[in-house]
C-alpha cells in the first residue's frame, strides 16, 4: 500500500503556525518569531531534519529548563575584532542572530569580526546565519558545537558532536549568496527523525544501532557515523576546541566524564571584502568563478551544482507549490497544538 503524500502548506502560513506553537509553548514573542523563521527556512530548502519537526522538542526544552525563555544575552569577554557572548541558554536562533549582528559590527570596524556565543541551545540550520551575513555584503563562516552525538572514528561510542560548518559569500546577485552548509557527520541527526516521520528506511553508512552495527531502521539508531571517517571526527573535534575550549566552556569532555547535558556554543565570523582590497570585485569574482564551474562538462546523466544551488531551487519550488509536511510531523505538531490550544491551519488539519 502506497504511503500518503505529504500535505503541503504555504510557507508564510507554516511560519505563523510555528511561531504560534513556540509562543504558546513558552517562547517570548520575538524569540518565537526568530526561531520560526529559521525552522521554515530549513523546510523551504528541503532540509526537513532542521525544520518544524523540531518544535515539540523545543517546547519540551522550555519545560525542562534547557531553554531559558527570559534569557538576556550579554558580552563577557573580547578585545578588538574578537567578542564572546553569554547566551544564558537563549533559543539557538536568537543567540546565533545576536552573534551575527556582533560579528558584522566588528567587521565594519576591524575588517573581521569573530564572535563566539556560549551557552546556546540548538542552533538549527546554521546556513541561515551565514546567508544573512553574506546578504549584507560580507563573507561568513559559522560553526556550532554540542554534546556527543556521533561515533568517534575507531570507537564504538559517541565521542564528538555532529558539529556543522557553513560558509557563505555574496555574489553579483545580492539576493542569492553562495552558501555551503555541512555537518561533520555522514548525515545530520535530524534526518533520522525526518526518515522516521516519513516512514522510510535510511541508507547504510548513516548510523549504528545499540550494538554498534550499521542499520537502515531509523527507529533503531543509537548514534550517527562521521563524515569521511577520521576527517569528520577530526573536524568536529577542532570545532569543539575553537567554539568551546577556547572560551572556557568545554562541552565534550564534561559530557563524557559526567554524563551531563552541556548545552552548546557557536562561532560566527564576518569578513569585510573592503579590508582585503576587493570590495568592488569580490561579488563579481564569486559569480565569475561560479560560471566557470557551471561550464564544466557534466558526467553522463549528472549535473554540475554549486554549493547551495539545490537548496535555492527547492526553495523556489516550495514557495510556489507549498512546503510538504510529512504525516508523522503533522501528527506531532497537531498533538502539540491541541495541548497548547493553538488552531491548526486547514492544510494540516
Amino acid at each position: 500500500m502506497a504511503k500518503p503524500a505529504a500535505r503541503r502548506i504555504a510557507a508564510s502560513t507554516l511560519e505563523r503556525y510555528a511561531c504560534a506553537l513556540l509562543e504558546a509553548g513558552g517562547f517570548a514573542p520575538d524569540h518565537a518569531a526568530q526561531t520560526a523563521e529559521m525552522l521554515v527556512w530549513a523546510n523551504l530548502r528541503g532540509v526537513e531534519s532542521h525544520g518544524v519537526l523540531r518544535i515539540p522538542r523545543y517546547v519540551e526544552m522550555v519545560e525542562l529548563g534547557l531553554i531559558n525563555p527570559a534569557a538576556s544575552i550579554r558580552q563577557v569577554a573580547g578585545r578588538g575584532a574578537v567578542s564572546v557572548l553569554d547566551a544564558d541558554r537563549a533559543p539557538g536562533a536568537v543567540a546565533m542572530n545576536a552573534a551575527g549582528d556582533k560579528a558584522i559590527a566588528q567587521a565594519r570596524d576591524h575588517g573581521v569580526g569573530w564572535c563566539v556565543v556560549k551557552r546556546i541551545t540548538h542552533a538549527g540550520a546554521i546556513g541561515i546565519y551565514a546567508e544573512k551575513i553574506a546578504a549584507a555584503g560580507y563573507a561568513a563562516m559559522v560553526m556550532t558545537a554540542s554534546k556527543p552525538l556521533m561515533i568517534y572514528h575507531g570507537s564504538r561510542s559517541e565521542g564528538v558532536s555532529t558539529n556543522p560548518l557553513a560558509i557563505a559569500v555574496p555574489t553579483a546577485d545580492p539576493a542569492h549568496p553562495m552558501i555551503f552548509d555541512m555537518s561533520t557527520a555522514a548525515v545530520a541527526a535530524g534526518k533520522i527523525t525526518a526518515a522516521k516521520d516519513a516512514g522510510r528506511a535510511i541508507p547504510l553508512g548513516w548510523a549504528v544501532d545499540a550494538e554498534g552495527r550499521e542499520t537502515t531502521d531509523p527507529a533503531q539508531v543509537k548514534a550517527v557515523l562521521p563524515m569521511a571517517g577520521p576527517k569528520g571526527t577530526g573536524l568536529s573535534l577542532m570545532i569543539e576546541i575553537l567554539a568551546s575550549v577556547l572560551v572556557g566552556n568545554p562541552l565534550i569532555a564534561l559530557a563524557l566524564r559526567d554524563g551531563t547535558e552541556p548545552g552548546g556554543n557557536g562561532i560566527v565570523v564576518a569578513l569585510d571584502p573592503s579590508a582585503f582590497g576587493a570590495a568592488d570585485q569580490f561579488p563579481a569574482g564569486v559569480s565569475d568563478l561560479a560560471a566557470a564551474i557551471k561550464a564544466l562538462e557534466p558526467t553522463a546523466g549528472g549535473t554540475v551544482l554549486l554549493p547551495g544551488e539545490r537548496g535555492d531551487g527547492e526553495r523556489l519550488r516550495r514557495l510556489a507549490d507549498g512546503v510538504p509536511v510529512a504525516d508523522g510531523t503533522r501528527s506531532r505538531l497537531s498533538a502539540l497544538a491541541e495541548k497548547l490550544g493553538v488552531p491548526v491551519p486547514a492544510p494540516l488539519a
